[in-house]
């Protein structure tokens, strides 16, 4: 590996980067952790959580350790953003503490206001906006899995949300079809669809028939119908969503080779059948666990850590 002395990059969106960046990411993520060597060494990672989790905080938290570093967990009540204190001065406080400062919040514009006002990277561990963690992840599960990802094909079923927009980014930027099944006033704008194109996906559909984004696509992904936060709409979504459950016979109009990926946590007998999720199609746990290694490539690269030979072509399996 070796070290740029470069300023340090923000991690907000998947978008932050470019296609030649996330390969170098995703390469990152596959390496032996004494390669990347202790970029963190002596230092610490603030870890604020205004909303809770388990996969970001174990493989966040592990990332930081294998970097040499010591993560600090807070959570949302202990800073107070905007109630205790204002965001900005939350930030400047975590800086004079800290090599990096992530956050999991609930508004996007949380994560842009620290990065506006301080020196050390801000890493967005998941907003309403995007979540770009998960989809390093996920694009290094569909690489290990399908190999080269260029002119494959990745079907989302279920809400245009935080996830499938993150999702949708990184594999247009990575030369994929997008598809995306969702129901009537869930879908992704039509000015979202063309700067999807413009990111770089061959092609981009959207439609409200599961089977109809599904039909031939290398790799399935769906979500719950009800995110944190959204609690009071669960009897009404389950309404709204009826008929968007990926079940077998959607699976079945999928590729031959087709994986099934959620980034759970998963409700089996709504957003998936139990069948699917637990089937030999399914590459949960494998996505899952990828989260570990893709934050710590992630990381590495903010930090400065680029893989030995920086070719811009993807990972195989």
């Amino acid at each position: 590996m070796s070290v740029t002395d470069t300023s340090p990059r923000h991690l907000l969106d998947v978008t932050d980067f470019t296609a030649d960046e996330i390969s170098q990411i995703l390469r990152l993520a596959q390496v032996p952790i004494e390669s990347l060597g202790r970029p963190l060494d002596g230092l610490g990672a603030s870890l604020i959580f205004e909303k809770p989790s388990n996969r970001t905080r174990h493989s966040m938290e592990m990332a930081v350790v294998q970097l040499g570093g010591h993560p600090i967990y807070t959570r949302g009540e202990e800073v107070g953003f905007d109630t205790r204190e204002p965001v900005e001065d939350i930030a400047r406080i975590m800086e004079g503490y800290h090599a990096l400062i992530a956050g999991r919040v609930f508004e996007h514009s949380t994560v842009e206001r620290m990065a506006a006002v301080v020196d050390v990277p801000v890493v967005n561990m998941l907003s309403d906006r995007s979540h770009p963690l998960q989809a390093f992840a996920d694009a290094l599960t569909m690489q290990q899995s399908l190999g080269e990802l260029s002119g494959r094909t990745v079907a989302y079923v279920g809400d245009y949300n935080n996830v499938s927009r993150s999702l949708g980014e990184i594999s247009a930027m990575l030369g994929m079809h997008v598809r995306f099944a969702c129901p009537h006033g869930f879908g992704a704008s039509e000015a979202e669809l063309e700067r999807l194109l413009l990111l770089g996906a061959p092609s981009v559909e959207q439609s409200t028939r599961p089977a109809d984004a599904v039909d031939g696509a290398d790799a399935v992904h769906t979500d719950t119908w009800v995110s944190m936060g959204q609690e009071a709409e669960k009897s009404e979504r389950r309404q709204q969503f009826e008929g968007f459950m990926v079940d077998a016979d959607v699976m079945s109009v999928a590729g031959p080779e087709a994986i099934f990926m959620h980034c759970l946590p998963a409700y089996r007998g709504l957003e998936v059948a139990g069948d699917v999720i637990d089937g030999p199609q399914s590459v949960v746990f494998q996505q899952g666990h990828n989260r570990l290694h893709t934050a710590r490539g992630a990381l590495a690269f903010i930090l400065g850590v680029r893989p030995a030979s920086a070719e811009s072509e993807g990972v195989g399996s």
